[in-house]
């Protein structure tokens, strides 16, 4: 006779897949004063947004020494502002195993990406001709859209994983949308809006009146005091053009 209370269960736990927004932290040297300065400065413009999320740390433009690259102050840092750093993007070799030691994820970047499809192409031209066939790829239904005919009230949140959010509806302050794709709000935006997040740089949001708390595109984001000063409480598109934030108005779109 088994003793344990899980007697009846079958399994422990199952491996799921899960879609999770994630902010990626830039860094382009480390100096553990400026880190931190710099770190509640952004904090302060948006203390809602950036409260307890998770945070990758990107290394691709990093151009310090790696002897100055402490992930444990870092984290320390992070972990006193209520971040949580969860992994690293990108570096060389002697920076991901900096990072393997502070037990932090090793996440591919843009370079690992590149080597990867060089090292696939190689491979595929040392194939013999009959292995080398090309074969036509199945063709890919579009993701379907999200539709939200509520309004989306204060402290509620609308994720669309996989594909565009259209919310025929207000965004009231204090609520949150989200999608993978294209954000289109028919109606005033009040709340935070965080389109393509899963990194698509050319995702939009679309809405009747911007008079949103926040804005996000692929990570890089506006507050309320940065877009008072175009397009304020009218119809706008918002789009990423060389890693800024751009809006214009719809009508001229």
């Amino acid at each position: 006779m088994s003793d344990t209370a899980t007697s009846g269960v079958q399994q422990v736990f199952q491996l799921k897949s899960a879609s999770v927004s994630m902010t990626a932290l830039e860094l382009y040297y480390f100096d553990s004063d400026a880190f931190e300065e710099t770190l509640r400065n952004k904090i302060s413009q948006a203390p809602g947004f950036f409260r307890d999320i998770p945070l990758i740390i990107s290394l691709e433009k990093y151009e310090g020494l790696d002897s100055e690259l402490d992930f444990f102050q870092i984290i320390g840092t992070c972990r006193r502002n209520k971040i949580h750093v969860v992994g690293v993007r990108g570096g060389n070799d002697d920076q991901r195993r900096l990072a393997r030691g502070a037990a932090l994820a090793l996440m591919p970047g843009g370079n690992q990406r590149d080597r990867s499809h060089e090292a696939q192409t190689a491979a595929e031209k040392t194939e013999s001709p009959a292995e080398a066939a090309p074969t036509p790829p199945p063709a890919q239904e579009p993701k379907p859209a999200k539709i939200i005919s509520q309004p989306v009230r204060s402290g509620q949140q609308v994720h669309a994983p996989e594909g565009d959010l259209i919310i025929l509806a207000p965004v009231q302050a204090g609520a949150e949308v989200l999608a993978a794709g294209n954000i289109h709000v028919y109606g005033p935006l009040r709340g935070r809006a965080l389109a393509g997040i899963h990194g698509a740089e050319s995702a939009r949001i679309f809405c009747q009146s911007l008079e949103a708390e926040l804005v996000s595109i692929a990570g890089h984001y506006k507050i309320s005091e940065d877009l008072q000063d175009n397009g304020w409480k009218s119809a706008v598109q918002i789009q990423l053009r060389e890693d800024l934030l751009v809006v214009s108005p719809l009508d001229k779109a």
